[in-house]
């Protein structure tokens, strides 16, 4: 007996729908092969890439008020209203400390930020340097760097010896004045083998090692600076204590919370410049159990390096050091990691300390600085992550890509630079509102006008914007409630710009201004 033709037909869909199973299957089975494929290896980055116009533009700006800084004798000044000063600073010692830069609105040269300004900026150099080149602004920051590292060359005139301070606090806070006008006099401060100061005697060695991998072509300057670098290490080390408790006085406007945190900072970079294995065993044996708070995460800013510490060391495990039985270096990574997640605003363990704009929230003097600080380091965490082709990091068990570690950083550079709700950027001429009252004597003043340490603060107290602008500061920033007091100059908390947080946002932007992998070795 034959087969009814709709039985036929019903066998007939019976093969369609398996061919179409098997084909479905087929696609279910390559998606999800493709999303297994995408938490694999995260892609390196080639050769920078096209420029972000806002990172850009921002970063042009950023670099100029190194320029504002400078004391001394300026060769190419760009800066219109400024001009020599500070040219007999250290002749009393018979040295020459007319270089160097000063701290923020004032005329002070403080030793501990300045030498942090370096180490930053040579690190930004050091890792973003192809990037900053892309849009012109290697060469203007290694020139601020010189200018520096020339001053602290000169500030070490003996192996057990540093000036860590030009200038008097009270003296020089009692004038509102130009630098270019100065009377008051200059006194100096110097730590030594009896009045030790191994936190601005390492911070100072990190600068002057880092930089010698900067100026590396320049063979004859990069191994002066090593030199200088090895014995200020020497001398932090052996002589230990801190310098505020040395030098009482200088504790009103750059106390240090501890020194074991520049010891290791120092040391790291050290290990960097020299390939030394004694610096890493330095970092990673008992010093390192001593001084690294490993598994309690901390801020990045002038006082604290270990944050900074444990993001570089982090480096070595991410691009060279694939030993995992230095477990040292493993504490330092596992650290830097947990500083990451309590960055990323979703992660379980993310920081609750923000303003409800997004914006980090440490300190109410100088707010910008340490959330300026912290997406620096993560923009680096993301870029070795990139770099290294490491897909994720785990938070708790919450998993997160370097994309977001961008992502953040990325938030912290927006609202300084408008996205925020004063509608304002933070960074002065950067956008078409930004402060105009920055806290800063020779922004403030006319260059034409004639006036002494006293007679200036009517400028000070002037209800007109300054007349000179102070381009690239980045200016203390909001309040928690996120409101900026914008007409008063003397509000320092708020509009009183400093190097070192120009040296903290010119890194940012520099990791964000473009695209590219991070070289594996600063050698």
């Amino acid at each position: 007996m034959g087969v009814k033709p709709s039985s036929r037909g019903c066998f007939g869909w019976f093969i369609v729908a398996v061919i179409l199973a098997l084909i479905i299957g087929a696609i279910v089975y390559t998606v999800k092969k493709k999303s297994e494929k995408s938490e694999g290896p995260a892609p390196i980055p080639g050769p920078p890439g096209a420029p972000d116009k806002k990172y850009a533009d921002a970063l042009k700006i950023a670099t100029q008020f190194f320029d504002i800084q400078k004391s001394g004798k300026l060769v190419d000044n760009k800066i219109s209203w400024r001009g020599d000063s500070a040219l007999r600073d250290g002749s009393q010692a018979k040295l020459d400390l007319s270089k160097g830069m000063y701290d923020a609105g004032d005329h002070m040269k403080f030793g501990l930020p300045m030498a942090f300004t370096a180490t930053v900026l040579s690190w930004t150099i050091l890792e973003y340097g192809d990037q900053m080149d892309v849009v012109n602004q290697l060469e203007p920051a290694k020139d601020s760097l010189k200018w520096i590292t020339d001053y602290l060359i000169n500030a070490h005139p003996e192996a057990n010896v540093l000036y860590i301070q030009v200038g008097d606090p009270d003296t020089d806070h009692g004038c509102w004045d130009r630098p270019e006008d100065m009377t008051e006099k200059r006194p100096l401060t110097q730590v030594n083998t009896s009045f030790p100061g191994t936190d601005v005697a390492a911070e100072t060695a990190a600068a002057m090692a880092s930089a010698s991998l900067v100026f590396k072509s320049d063979s004859t300057y990069s191994s002066a600076l090593l030199r200088h670098a090895k014995e200020l290490f020497t001398f932090a080390d052996k002589y230990r204590g801190l310098y505020s408790e040395s030098i009482p006085e200088v504790a009103t406007y750059y106390n240090s919370t501890g020194y074991g945190d520049e010891l290791l900072w120092a040391a790291c970079w050290l290990y960097h410049a020299t390939g030394d294995k004694s610096y890493l065993q330095y970092v990673t044996g008992q010093n390192g159990k001593l001084f690294a708070q490993w598994g309690s995460p901390t801020w990045f800013s002038w006082d604290n390096k270990l944050a900074g510490a444990q993001v570089l060391l982090s480096r070595l495990t991410f691009l060279g050091n694939k030993d995992t039985s230095n477990s040292g270096l493993q504490m330092y990574k596992k650290t830097a990691e947990a500083v990451m997640c309590g960055l990323i605003p979703d992660s379980p363990t993310a920081t609750k300390s923000r303003t409800d704009g997004g914006l980090i929230w440490v300190s109410e003097w100088n707010a910008l600085q340490h959330p300026v600080a912290s997406a620096f380091l993560a923009v680096l965490y993301s870029d070795y992550m990139l770099s290294s082709g490491t897909a994720k990091i785990s938070c708790n068990g919450d998993s997160y890509k370097p994309s977001d570690l961008r992502k953040f950083a990325k938030s912290q550079a927006d609202y300084v630079l408008g996205n925020n709700p004063m509608k304002m950027s933070y960074l002065v001429g950067y956008g078409e509102k930004y402060p105009q009252y920055v806290h800063h004597r020779g922004a403030s003043i006319p260059t034409d006008a004639t006036t002494g340490c006293k007679d200036g603060w009517t400028w000070l107290k002037s209800k007109e914007p300054n007349p000179n602008e102070a381009t690239g500061a980045l200016v203390g920033g909001p309040f928690l409630n996120e409101t900026f007091v914008s007409n008063d100059r003397n509000n320092s908390m708020q509009a009183e710009p400093s190097t070192y947080n120009s040296a903290l946002i010119v890194g940012l932007l520099s990791g964000l201004v473009t695209t590219s992998s991070v070289v594996q070795s600063f050698t």
